[in-house]
């Protein structure tokens, strides 16, 4: 896999033109997403001969004033077009309408990331969550996920499980090529992966590793498989707790990520002396360095802010090698690696060493 660059040739003026993109970027944001939450997009969807600002202020029961000021910023920015004083939707207004990996990301970045983004550069000095509080109050984001705002809590998951669900299916085969006996699932979170292995394979034993408030929600979701799981409450964070040992496969999906590289390289070496000698760890995990398309690199980058001013301040969107070294260094050594598993994702999978 070659580096993203992004950059591509732009005259002078061009590149002005991108510039105050980036200037007017969260006016534009808020703008659009107003007018697809108000049906503003949805009712011009409808048209096929388009609406007049007349009509749909009387269709919306909204002022001409505020429908104007709306799209004449979704025009600006190629999400409508306008003529003969008639708004029409364009493409990218029917993929904010109808794709759910745009639906998921925008709704992600208004609930969970748009406040908190004003105290980006806070986090980015002091290495904490300092835009979490717009949240709640706590140290970071994992132990109040349960305790989310509504609409926040419902934006964080669907954007966690759209990223991570469309890999399972594909990932399966790979971790139990070897039937595994004993199986350990590190940050288990809703025990949603879990579910999928105890499905998958009616002998698997589980053992699911998270924080207290985590492993409850996995619990009840996990009752009636309750004779083949068990739990495990710790803090990932304290580097002297060990992991339950006798592992013949661990898994870890979208985790490492959520911590700084001293963390991950502890986690490490505690998952590899959980592993028995001929057993196997797996990590998934969106990688931008390992992306087909720019497409997906761009979203998996601008990710990493979220971790910095929301999650926890001290992490990010790593690239594959950074985990390949520290794994390197935590006594395993990377025998596989599959790209294209699900909708970004990589499989690394490593033995003892």
């Amino acid at each position: 896999m070659t580096t993203k660059t992004f950059v591509k040739p732009l005259s002078a003026m061009e590149a002005r033109f991108e510039a105050q993109k980036i200037a007017f970027g969260p006016v534009v944001f808020q703008c659009v997403r107003i007018a697809r939450q108000w049906g503003v997009l949805a009712r011009l969807d409808q048209a096929a001969a388009g609406c007049s600002i007349a009509e749909l202020a009387q269709q919306l029961q909204r002022s001409e004033y505020a429908l104007s000021v709306l799209l004449e910023t979704c025009l600006s920015a190629g999400v409508v077009s306008l003529d003969d004083d008639r708004y029409r939707i364009e493409k990218t207004g029917q993929l904010l309408l109808h794709d759910e990996l745009t639906r998921v990301n925008l709704e992600f970045v208004q609930e969970i990331c748009y406040a908190g983004m004003a105290d980006l550069e806070a986090a980015l000095i002091e290495a904490r969550p300092a835009g979490l509080h717009h949240l709640g109050p706590w140290p970071t984001v994992y132990p109040g996920l349960r305790d989310l705002p509504a609409a926040a809590k419902r934006a964080w998951f669907d954007f966690d499980h759209h990223y991570s669900d469309s890999a399972f299916a594909m990932a399966l085969p790979h971790v139990f090529a070897k039937r595994p006996a004993r199986l350990m699932d590190i940050g288990a979170n809703t025990g949603k992966w879990a579910r999928h292995c105890l499905e998958y394979d009616a002998s698997v034993h589980l053992t699911l590793v998270d924080l207290p408030e985590q492993i409850g929600v996995a619990r009840a979701n996990l009752q009636d498989h309750a004779p083949r799981v068990d739990y495990c409450e710790v803090d990932v964070l304290d580097a002297a707790t060990p992991f339950p040992g006798g592992q013949d496969a661990i898994w870890m999906s979208q985790f490492l990520s959520c911590f700084s590289t001293a963390t991950m390289a502890t986690i490490l070496r505690r998952a590899a002396a959980s592993l028995n000698p001929d057993g196997r760890v797996f990590v998934l995990d969106t990688f931008w360095d390992r992306q087909r398309f720019d497409i997906a690199a761009y979203c998996i980058i601008n990710t990493s802010p979220y971790f910095t001013a929301i999650a926890n301040g001290v992490s990010k969107m790593y690239r594959a090698q950074e985990y390949i070294e520290l794994a390197t260094a935590a006594g395993l050594r990377l025998v596989d690696i599959r790209d294209d598993i699900g909708l970004s994702h990589s499989l690394l999978s490593f033995t003892r060493a």
